[in-house]
């Protein structure tokens, strides 16, 4: 009777052990599991939903590249080069170059949406730049659709004046676009297939994420210290102050936490947005750039350009978990969801692969 007595307690307390329950991201180590070369340059880095992961290797490379998340084989290279006249733009002959620098996966993954740095070919003369402002008077540039049953470019969207990231709403009823000189955000309907308003934002808008429910997206303007929060559909706008240099931005899963990269000083913040303020913060190295989070949300991973460093950090405690060198330069960051494995992007001409599983 004693014996049966024991035994029962004994699997009571392995049912609730942290032993048989998934591991939280945070509570993992990532491990190098592949390094990637080839023709490529890439600028940034994104994941779909269902197991790929696109790379954007703007003008040195003129293509976007897609890979198996599992396996980390080149599954297609499309070039980013269009007829913009058979895509629907008057006053355009001839073909044109683009320079792919953030993607975007449609909720369902039906489309990969692409910016471009600038446009090359007949029509456009004047190439922006990382320092500039809208007077200068730069070429607009164009948004791609790549649809991802053919990897061809099926639609193209003129935007505003170097264009950088690009995000779609989780209810796939609007695109939105930071544009990097020409201040401003544009909002593309996917049911009018057109910009249908563009948001003054102030110095160079960069990052974007959109709340799980679609209600509200949150904007970086890199050229100052807030994050614009905006209600889509009303356009109601308010600021956030997050800190100078705000680039990148994740939301928690639950939508009640903006994470913030922070360039100018090396650092991650933590975002209350019902308290409206900055809750935590740590420094994860010089010139933190882009930033991703675990499906899990226990984990963010942030890439710091100029300390050459990958950085994991606890979302809870704020704690460093680890910290790595992959490459010099890193610039891009992405986390797989299906194979839990972080992509980073090389500038210099690779992507580094960990796994971050037990």
């Amino acid at each position: 009777m004693r014996i049966g007595i024991l035994l029962i307690a004994y699997l009571m307390v392995s049912a609730i052990s942290p032993v048989n329950a998934e591991m939280l991201s945070a509570d993992t180590k990532m491990k190098l599991v592949s390094t990637i070369t080839g023709d490529i340059a890439p600028k940034s880095v994104r994941a779909s939903s269902n197991g790929l992961v696109s790379a954007h290797n703007m003008m040195y490379r003129h293509s976007v590249t897609v890979y198996d998340g599992a396996t980390f084989a080149l599954t297609r290279t499309i070039p980013d080069r269009v007829d913009l006249k058979a895509l629907g733009f008057k006053g355009y002959s001839g073909t044109h170059r683009g320079a792919p620098v953030e993607g975007a996966f449609a909720p369902d993954n039906s489309y990969l949406y692409v910016t471009n740095y600038a446009m090359y070919g007949s029509g456009f003369n004047r190439e922006g730049t990382d320092v500039c402002k809208p007077a200068d008077r730069y070429d607009r540039s164009f948004l791609y659709r790549i649809s991802t049953s053919t990897w061809e470019i099926d639609a193209a969207y003129r935007v505003g004046v170097v264009p950088k990231v690009v995000d779609v709403s989780p209810d796939n009823k609007y695109v939105l676009v930071s544009n990097w000189c020409s201040y401003d955000l544009s909002v593309i309907s996917l049911e009018e297939q057109r910009v249908v308003k563009t948001i003054p934002i102030g110095a160079y808008p960069r990052g974007i994420t959109i709340s799980k429910d679609s209600k509200f997206a949150y904007i970086a303007q890199m050229g100052g210290s807030v994050v614009h929060k905006i209600t889509l559909g009303t356009w109601e706008r308010e600021k956030l102050n997050v800190g100078s240099n705000p680039r990148a931005l994740v939301l928690s899963p639950d939508d009640t936490t903006l994470y913030v990269s922070l360039n100018a000083s090396g650092r991650v913040v933590a975002y209350d947005l019902a308290k409206n303020e900055v809750t935590r913060s740590v420094r994860t190295g010089n010139a933190a750039r882009s930033l991703d989070i675990s499906r899990d949300g226990s984990a963010l991973y942030v890439v710091n350009y100029k300390s050459n460093t990958l950085v994991k950090v606890n979302s809870s405690t704020f704690d460093i978990v680890q910290r790595l060198r992959p490459c010099n330069e890193p610039i891009g960051v992405a986390y797989e969801p299906l194979n839990k494995r972080v992509w980073v992007a090389c500038y210099g001409g690779a992507i580094k692969v960990f796994n971050d599983h037990p």
